[in-house]
């Protein structure tokens, strides 16, 4: 479910019509549905509800601080990955004892900075980085508290780049190695271990994996507190996935209601790091068509958005819907809509039957509010686009357009 409808023929985010905001604050432009975002969080949270549980954000779907502070207002913490997604969360008002940190290159200068803060726990990844986190909270005369990430090996049945829970992934400890890991953390003197976490990966969307991988956590979690290790919180990660096309997709309860009965037995408090369904269908991306091009058969719709504002298509070939903001009879055609920089994989669709437009009209780029402005660039010295927040009947430009200084701001010619 989401706020971007239909009305009288203009697309519109709640009571805000789509064409307005462009008007006023040009394309491409990101814009965000504070209803949706609301909305979203308390259907996930209500799905839980019957555990004891808390939500830590995905701060890295979409870390703009209007959208942070809406959830953190919701009572959302954090799952962070960086130093700077800590730093963006305690300024949106994320409490630190409901930030977790995860994230398998961890530096000494984060961890000492995370520590400080107070934060919930860490999630390690490897033994060197236990040993590494030890040192820095015997420095500061204190103690980590720490849950470590196992993998269970299991397939997401997700696109592989964002599959993070297989035996071959770059992530995690192996399940199997899992208990002397354990036993290693608990004979360090300045680590506290609380919890256990996986993540098996994104956009997934069917629930057998979940169900399958929090089995074997769950197995874990008792064989660690018969072994005495003092176990709190299960993390079961996010990766819950949304409907880009239209496809049927699990809603919050069906996962609560498979994984409810495991989770149960555990006795521990239950962390949910979910970004995607949250933000994903709470977003758009706003585009002007620029040209119309024809080079034999093929047909191109040049826009002024590129894969610098939303790499999901090229890197991953992912489907957005987009559609015009003006809705009317039009013919139909097949066309590649593209954008302007220049590399042959910037395209923002491909052979996609679209209604036909001509240069000024504009289009939607619909599910944009998760890894969309989080992973824009300024290749080609693009600026990256602005970010507005829509809330009822009124928006404000949540994150100005960068200048042509901003691209330059911090460098230095060598004398």
């Amino acid at each position: 479910m989401h706020d971007f409808e239909f009305k009288g023929g203009d697309l519109y985010c709640e009571e805000v019509p789509l064409r307005r905001i462009a008007k006023e604050v040009g394309t491409p432009v990101y814009v965000y549905s504070r209803r949706t975002l609301r909305d979203h969080y308390r259907r996930l949270d209500e799905a839980f509800s019957s555990l004891p549980h808390f939500i830590c954000y995905s701060v890295k779907a979409n870390s703009n601080l209007a959208v942070l502070a809406t959830l953190a207002a919701e009572g959302a913490g954090a799952d962070i990955v960086s130093g700077g997604e800590l730093y963006r969360a305690l300024k949106a008002g994320m409490s630190p004892d409901k930030v977790v940190y995860a994230g398998i290159g961890k530096t000494r200068e984060e961890m000492d900075y995370a520590l400080r803060s107070g934060i919930l726990m860490f999630n390690v990844e490897s033994e060197l980085e236990m040993e590494a986190l030890d040192g820095v909270a015997g420095e500061l005369g204190t103690k980590a508290p720490v849950a470590l990430r196992v993998n269970p090996d299991v397939d997401p049945e997700t696109h592989p780049y964002i599959a993070t829970g297989l035996r071959e992934a770059k992530f995690g400890i192996g399940i199997e190695e899992a208990v002397e890991a354990y036993r290693r953390a608990a004979a360090l003197g300045n680590l506290e271990v609380v919890g256990v976490h996986q993540h098996i990966g994104s956009q997934i969307t069917h629930v057998e994996p979940f169900r399958e991988s929090i089995s074997r956590v769950g197995e874990l979690v008792e064989k660690l507190q018969s072994l005495g290790i003092g176990i709190r919180y299960i993390n079961i990660g996010g990766g819950f996935g949304i409907p880009y096309r239209g496809e049927e997709v699990p809603y919050p309860r069906d996962y609560a209601l498979a994984l409810e009965p495991i989770l149960r037995r555990s006795g521990c408090t239950v962390i949910l790091e979910t970004g995607r369904m949250i933000v994903g269908n709470a977003g758009v991306l706003l585009t002007r068509v620029l040209y119309r091009k024809r080079t034999g058969e093929k047909r191109f719709l040049v826009v002024d958005a590129a894969m610098n504002d939303l790499i999901r298509p090229s890197l991953y070939g992912s489907f957005h819907e987009i559609v015009p903001v003006e809705k009317r009879d039009r013919q139909g055609e097949k066309v590649d809509v593209v954008g302007p920089v220049c590399e042959s994989g910037d395209f923002l669709a491909r052979d996609r039957e679209m209604p036909a437009l001509e240069p000024g009209e504009l289009l939607a780029v619909m599910s944009a509010g998760a890894y969309s402005f989080t992973m824009s660039s300024n290749y080609n010295s693009r600026r990256r686009a602005a970010e507005v927040m829509v809330d009822g009947g009124r928006f404000e430009v949540v994150r100005e357009r960068e200048s042509y200084d901003d691209l330059v701001r911090g460098e230095r010619i060598m004398a």
